[in-house]
């Protein structure tokens, strides 16, 4: 799995965080300070990364937490259906089928010979924009 650690009070808003076992672009965060007894906490506000969905999770500021490492490349759209987009990686020429994505701006404009961003993590992948045309 590619997973690194750092401190919750290392993250910054547009960080990645592994919450509940889905990887999260962090939202918001804000921190409170430390009690007589206690440490400070930090409470993380994130939106899944494939799945979309807001998560909310509290830290201590000194807790290791788990940051997904996102793989960032750019693909070839070779062929569109209902159900699924052939796309072929633009630095290794390696050929897969991956779903179409949710967002109906961009599945409107997926066509043979357009070129996407598409991320990888955790053995997933997701189309997120169109980089060029044909």
């Amino acid at each position: 799995m590619a997973i690194t650690r750092m401190s919750a009070s290392e993250l910054k808003s547009g960080s990645y965080i592994m919450i509940d076992g889905e990887p999260c672009v962090v939202l918001d965060l804000s921190k409170s300070k430390p009690g007589k007894h206690g440490s400070a906490k930090i409470r993380i506000d994130a939106r899944g990364v494939f799945d979309g969905v807001r998560r909310s999770k509290i830290f201590r500021a000194d807790e290791s937490v788990e940051v997904p490492i996102i793989d960032k490349r750019t693909a070839q759209v070779v062929n569109v259906t209902p159900e699924s987009v052939q796309l072929m990686d633009m630095e290794s020429y390696e050929m897969f089928e991956i779903e179409p994505p949710e967002d109906e701006e961009i599945r409107s404009k997926l066509a043979p010979g357009i070129e996407v961003e598409y991320w990888t993590a955790l053995g997933r992948r997701k189309i997120v924009r169109i980089t060029g045309g044909v």
